[in-house]
């Protein structure tokens, strides 16, 4: 029981120390993620595409 005391006192003690982010850095930081995920699914479909294309023209 004193370890599980101690567990949670130290956990509040650490969770007191994280710097939250700001709404607006949680808005910019799923911005970029999003423009990263589009912009890699476009990639992928580009080369999807011409790979099938190229594979077609062979076979």
């Amino acid at each position: 029981m004193k370890k599980i005391v101690k567990f949670c006192k130290e956990s509040v003690a650490e969770l007191k120390k994280v710097v939250w982010p700001t709404r607006e850095d949680v808005g910019q930081s799923t911005k970029v993620v999003l423009i990263s995920t589009v912009v890699i699914a476009v990639i992928l479909g580009l080369m999807d595409f011409l790979f099938t294309k190229g594979m077609t023209a062979i076979f």
